[in-house]
């Protein structure tokens, strides 16, 4: 049996505002954009190169809009791996995105926490072996 994870939702605010953080800040591409309804959108992003991408969902209900940002209670929600930390984290830098913690060497990479637009956290993650 072979299985992967293919796609996250990540509940957000409104649709624009998400690309725009998603696909400027972060670097990320635009894989779909389709009106399903006036108030709803299949809206996905993934990063460059990867096969999982996320599922940016509007927020449609107050206890939908109450975990905007905050999906994981606190913890970091997502692991952005990339083959070159110092580049990613100079765009991180240059478009103000805010650091929790780090750039921090650990056994298993260079890592630095940060916040997403909605205040998620997220990791980003240069693996000591990558390739």
């Amino acid at each position: 049996m072979k299985q992967s994870l293919f796609q996250i939702a990540l509940v957000i605010r409104d649709y624009d505002e998400a690309i725009h953080y998603y696909t400027t800040i972060l670097g990320f591409e635009l894989v779909e954009d389709t009106v399903i309804s006036p108030s709803r959108r299949w809206v996905v992003v993934r990063p460059i190169g990867s096969s999982c991408a996320l599922l940016l969902a509007k927020a449609a209900n107050e206890r939908q809009v109450q975990s905007i940002g905050n999906q994981t209670g606190g913890r970091v929600f997502l692991f952005l791996h990339t083959d070159n930390f110092d580049r990613d984290f100079a765009r991180l830098q240059e478009y103000q995105v805010t650091i929790v913690r780090g750039p921090v060497l650990e056994p298993y990479g260079k890592v630095a926490v940060f916040e997403d637009l909605y205040g998620n956290l997220w990791d980003l993650i240069e693996p000591k072996d990558h390739d």
